[in-house]
């Protein structure tokens, strides 16, 4: 493993936890949301990351980040008895997002601090390798 393979999992990571970022993002928006059936309310979305290991040889191993896919919670959806909401069915019910806004901002301010720590691996692998540079000045 060289070290420029540092940059290639610090973007891999800096790309998952963007991506985490923006679901959280698009979560919070809908977090309001209503409809008139269960089967159209929103639901809140996680990305699933995935290690991935790539061997160059037997001794050395180089990880990433992968996006295996985007879930949709099964957490239930909350029903409200509102006859005079222009969205209500015909028995007078509307259906909230299941989105948690409490666990969606803690989820939200771990992906930025993920995000800045990869940033940081970045940056001081540069230094490291501008360091190792100037050795021979």
């Amino acid at each position: 493993m060289s070290l420029f393979s540092i940059f290639d999992i610090a973007g891999s990571g800096m790309s998952a936890q963007s991506l985490r970022l923006n679901t959280t993002a698009s979560n919070l928006a809908n977090a309001d949301s209503v409809s008139s059936s269960v089967n159209e309310s929103y639901r809140a979305r996680q990305p699933i990351f995935q290690a991935v290991l790539d061997s160059f040889d037997n001794d050395f191993k180089q990880g990433s980040v992968k996006v295996h896919g985007i879930t949709e919670s099964q957490a239930p959806i909350r029903q409200e008895y509102n006859p005079t909401h222009p969205m209500a069915d015909d028995n007078g019910y509307i259906y909230h997002a299941n989105v948690d806004p409490i666990a969606e901002m803690a989820n939200m301010m771990s992906a930025s601090r993920s995000y800045q720590n990869n940033v940081e691996i970045a940056n001081t692998s540069k230094q490291l390798l501008l360091q190792t540079l100037r050795l021979g000045e």
